[in-house]
């Protein structure tokens, strides 16, 4: 069993930056893929951005240009550096990722970009 824990949440100004961390607690070298999704108010989970084993990566949309994701498999870790924070992208973020296995997800951390 993995467990994901994400940390780097916190309160930031329009136009500030955060980076997003995803510890897991054994190996994501078998995990073919990790994504960071987020949920605000009365809103369905999104996807936000995902990474393959491989390091292809997926962005939605609205993220485009303006979020970065990447892994450390020696780290067991997932990032996501968050630049040009909006209003709109005020959610909690998890971290999830996909075994043949399963699928993994952590408790989630609160975003929320305010001036």
């Amino acid at each position: 069993q993995v467990q994901l824990v994400e940390s780097g949440g916190g309160l930031v100004q329009p136009g500030g930056s955060l980076r997003l961390s995803c510890a897991a607690s054994g190996s994501i070298a078998s995990m073919y893929y990790m994504g960071w999704y987020r949920q605000a108010p009365g809103k369905q989970r999104e996807l936000v951005a995902g990474i393959t084993s491989g390091g292809i990566t997926n962005y939605a949309d609205s993220v485009k240009g303006r979020f970065t994701i990447s892994r450390d498999n020696a780290k067991n870790t997932v990032y996501l550096q968050m630049n040009s924070l909006k209003p709109e992208d005020t959610a909690v973020y998890y971290c999830n990722g996909r075994k043949i296995s399963g699928d993994y997800w952590g408790q989630g951390t609160q975003v929320t970009v305010s001036s």
